[in-house]
């Protein structure tokens, strides 16, 4: 029987499960669309892992990671939990030592990692302008008619790139617009946002950061090869993109529960994917705070309580 370690990163815009062998090779990998469910998704992405895997696997460990991470370790009875940024730099770390600066977009957010001797010494992350994340590319794809997968090629047959405000979302938009009556090529204009993308990321979220090579860029939007060729132009460095660059997240979360190693791992098995869950939640009314508290439910069970400032409800539920 094969064992296991499955990595399980929760985001607000895709939900990702690898699964690594004993040997930490990635051997089964699944992304998934969130859509605002996140029990759904991990409950599919758990039966697709198993589908493609086999029914003979014993899982050895589980890792949990994103913003969605404490929901998916009570679910799944996971082993380690870990933040997005601890998560990413591992997984980087495991792909290129080395490395001393991890860009991560994805979706809804982005940030950087600077490492330096294996060590996370500084990080910044970008959740509020949407002018440097993936979904504000998937928009402006939409807009101009372009299939996003064929985004990047575009961009690379420019000529001569527009230069795009990308300080602010809709500014970008409004500029691209105004680009577009001048009668500029297509492929210059999409070459000129991801040069704007760029330049907004590194003067936001990059602000202050050393960044040194190796650089390694992973989230969804490294698959954009306009963007891998705009960052490189603008560090002036090789910007290396990992082969499972959508789901590194994933991926640091399996390789920790592969490196904290538990005797016997708390996971719950893959049946539940076919077990009833649901949240819930209530406003506690019992002090001036009015901490709004969910809850997740299996059956008629409260599994886990969170949101409580004081923990009266958090650590009332039976662990």
């Amino acid at each position: 029987m094969t064992s296991i370690y499955l990595g399980i990163d929760v985001g607000s815009v895709s939900t990702n499960i690898i699964a690594l062998d004993t040997d930490g090779n990635l051997i089964a990998s699944v992304y998934l669309r969130t859509r605002g469910q996140p029990i759904p998704a991990i409950q599919e992405g758990l039966r697709e892992i198993r589908a493609t895997l086999g029914q003979e696997v014993t899982v050895a460990g589980v890792g949990t990671t994103g913003s969605g991470r404490g929901l998916a370790a009570v679910m799944t009875g996971a082993d380690v939990v870990k933040n997005e940024i601890t998560a990413h730099a591992v997984a980087a770390s495991k792909v290129v030592p080395g490395v001393q600066t991890v860009l991560e977009i994805g979706g809804q957010d982005s940030k950087i990692i600077i490492l330096r001797q294996g060590v996370v010494t500084d990080f910044a992350m970008n959740t509020v302008c949407a002018a440097g994340t993936g979904s504000f590319l998937d928009q402006q794809a939409a807009r101009l008619g372009i299939p996003i997968e064929d985004f990047g090629r575009l961009a690379l047959e420019a000529r001569n790139p527009v230069r795009i405000a990308g300080r602010c979302a809709v500014f970008a938009e409004s500029d691209m617009i105004h680009k577009q009556q001048q009668g500029h090529p297509l492929e210059d204009i999409v070459a000129g946002l991801c040069e704007a993308m760029v330049r907004n990321y590194l003067n936001n979220v990059g602000k202050g950061k050393e960044i040194l090579p190796p650089v390694v860029f992973q989230g969804g939007v490294a698959a954009n090869a306009g963007m891998r060729r705009a960052f490189s132009r603008a560090l002036g460095t090789e910007v290396i993109v990992p082969e499972h660059y959508g789901v590194m997240g994933a991926y640091g979360a399996a390789l920790l529960a592969r490196e904290a190693g538990p005797k016997t791992s708390a996971f719950r098995g893959f049946e539940l994917t076919e077990r009833d869950f649901r949240t819930g939640g209530f406003e506690c009314r019992g002090c001036a705070n009015h901490c709004e508290v969910v809850e997740l439910r299996e059956e008629n069970e409260v599994l886990a309580r969170w949101g409580d400032r004081c923990g009266k409800w958090s650590n009332a539920v039976a662990v």
